[in-house]
């Protein structure tokens, strides 16, 4: 399952964050090798789509996706350093997928801040600069490893990844963060086998005060929103929840749009099964083939795939699976077809 940890300086609504989606955690029974950890949360990724399933196949059970949330403890300048335990809490952050940044931008005298005042540019420049001087050690290793492959004789794939991680030691050693350097599809590959912290999808969260309207920081992939307001509705009863943000003018909470966001960010699709027994999403990456997305159900399918009959969601639900088929909207797919966000599949296997 993929997890996403969430960072950022002391007293800034991480773990008030972290506490509110938990509120939100699936039923863990259905993830089969998931040990849930106190810092660890197990959160549904809203889709609408999957209830509307449910419905008309009457489904005994809905199991949607979902991601790890990571309560990864406060980070302070000097963290690479192992101030404030700062190594193991790097560590913790290097084995995950996605990294969230919470970011302190509301006023409250009530609060500490540790630098004493609130600056958003400041504490986001704090935060990636221990990220980048804990990946300059990782990174300075290997590119000594490299160099001294090199003495015993160059080849192109040597010089190919000295060339590259020496242009990322570069920009990290200026402070500035491994995914700024613009690499082509084998540079990157190489570039991701170091695991940088720096290279990972960040999402910034602008933590802002109730009555706040800041908008996100430009060019930055950020959402902002009230930590403490969406702990708040979490509390209310669902149908209170959709009444509130009806009249605020939203479709869904801000928590939901975090969700969402990470799982874009990370570049995944969802695709689903839908029957009497159970109507389930399935998370897989942008550009799976139909048999590798078949092996996320059970992993002999992917070897025993035949064929994939796929029903967009909407078609199923607006004509059922019996409907959909004679309308012609049920399309046969072989190992070939690349899924699509939105695809309601019936794999063939063989035995």
């Amino acid at each position: 399952m993929l997890q996403v940890g969430i960072v950022g300086l002391p007293n800034v609504g991480k773990s008030t964050l972290f506490k509110t989606l938990t509120k939100k955690q699936v039923d863990c029974s259905n993830f089969p090798f998931c040990t849930i950890e106190p810092n660890i949360g197990v959160v549904e990724v809203p889709d609408f789509r999957l209830h509307e399933l449910t419905g008309v196949s009457i489904s005994q059970k809905t199991i949607p996706t979902a991601i790890e949330f990571v309560d990864i403890a406060g980070l302070v300048k000097g963290a690479h350093k192992g101030e404030g335990l700062g190594n193991k809490f790097l560590t913790n952050i290097r084995e995950v997928d996605m990294i969230v940044h919470v970011v302190r931008a509301f006023e409250d005298s009530n609060v500490h801040h540790v630098e004493g005042s609130v600056d958003p540019k400041r504490d986001i420049e704090t935060i990636e600069t221990e990220l980048a001087m804990a990946d300059l050690t990782a990174t300075e290793k290997r590119l000594d490893t490299v160099r001294g492959k090199m003495k015993s004789g160059k080849t192109k794939e040597l010089e190919l990844e000295e060339s590259v991680i020496a242009r990322i030691f570069e920009v990290l050693s200026q402070g500035k963060m491994a995914n700024t350097v613009v690499l082509n599809e084998d540079e990157l590959k190489i570039a991701k086998s170091l695991n940088l912290l720096t290279l990972k999808p960040i999402l910034y969260v602008m933590n802002v005060s109730e009555n706040s309207t800041l908008s996100s920081i430009a060019s930055l992939s950020s959402i902002s929103l009230s930590i403490k307001l969406e702990s708040e509705i979490v509390e209310m009863p669902e149908n209170e929840q959709a009444v509130f943000l009806k009249e605020l003018g939203l479709e869904q909470s801000g928590l939901d749009r975090l969700i969402t966001k990470c799982y874009e960010l990370l570049n995944l699709i969802t695709f689903f099964t839908s029957g009497e027994k159970e109507s389930r999403a399935w998370t897989i990456t942008r550009g799976t083939k139909a048999p590798q997305a078949a092996g996320t159900i059970h992993t002999d399918f992917e070897k025993a795939f035949i064929r994939a009959e796929v029903i967009f969601w909407k078609d199923f639900v607006d004509l059922g699976e019996a409907g959909a088929r004679e309308a012609g909207k049920l399309r046969v797919e072989g190992k070939d077809y690349v899924m699509q966000d939105g695809d309601t599949c019936h794999f063939r296997v063989g035995v």
